[in-house]
């Protein structure tokens, strides 16, 4: 298998980010943690990693990134939303797979988690990077996070992303007919019908179980990929989140 080819977004919501201007920017990517960029500590990171063969930065504005990024990272401009830029980019035929996509505030993330990550997420149409409800609570037990809840167990997200084929478009696809939705997880299953739904809701379904009818009516392999190290779920939203990064990067020097 060749190396896989990283998507690094890094674009901005419309209008003004409070956030990243509490923190002497505009830009969210620009944020410091640690004395470094968002951005910069995220790309630094997979360019360290060995699987990774090329890195691609997607945002609004790339010129005012090109500083802050460090060399062996190209760029490019991202289109009016995250889905409609992976649409693109999936369907154009010059995109190399498998294709690992991240997001610019995951300021802890580390080459040992994007191996965890790639080497369990190998071989599918679409992979999803999650961390189980006990074992970041048991790292971080006043942490605050979004729970999916299914039968044994529930997740938060940890902003990884594989699409080993063109076919994940299929998924992407669903991922825009409700994309203002996004943070509720649940509309996106009703989205694929309504026992599949109530499964969900009642937890009557495991995580992989609900991701096997969901790939099963999409024709693609979905596969959740529980991480080791459940610090993968912290990203840099919010200034408890900026706080927080801040002391584990001091704990982990």
């Amino acid at each position: 298998m060749t190396g896989w080819t990283v998507l690094l977004l890094a674009g901005a919501r419309p209008g003004r980010d409070p956030f990243a201007e509490a923190n002497g920017t505009d830009l969210k990517a620009l944020i410091a943690v640690g004395g470094v960029p968002m951005v910069r500590r995220v790309a630094e990171t997979l360019l360290a990693s060995p699987s990774i063969s090329s890195v691609t930065v997607l945002s609004q504005e790339p010129a005012r990134l090109a500083a802050a990024l460090p060399k062996g990272v190209a760029q490019a401009v991202s289109g009016a939303t995250i889905a409609a830029t992976l649409d693109a980019i999936l369907a154009d035929p010059a995109t190399r797979f498998p294709l690992l996509v991240t997001t610019a505030d995951h300021a802890l993330l580390t080459p040992a988690m994007i191996a965890d990550f790639t080497a369990k997420a190998a071989g599918a149409d679409l992979a999803i990077g999650l961390v189980e409800q006990r074992s970041l609570l048991a790292r971080l037990p006043d942490t605050r996070r979004t729970w999916l809840k299914f039968k044994r167990g529930a997740y938060s997200g940890a902003n990884l992303f594989a699409f080993g084929t063109p076919d994940a478009a299929k998924a992407v696809a669903l991922w825009r007919s409700v994309e203002q939705d996004r943070k509720k997880g649940w509309r996106m299953i009703a989205a694929l019908g309504p026992a599949l739904l109530m499964g969900s809701v009642l937890r009557l379904r495991t995580l992989q179980q609900t991701l096997d009818s969901v790939g099963k009516r999409l024709g693609l392999t979905i596969r959740a990929v529980e991480l080791a190290d459940p610090i993968a779920a912290v990203d840099v939203d919010k200034p408890a989140d900026l706080e927080l990064a801040e002391r584990l990067l001091k704990e982990r020097a």
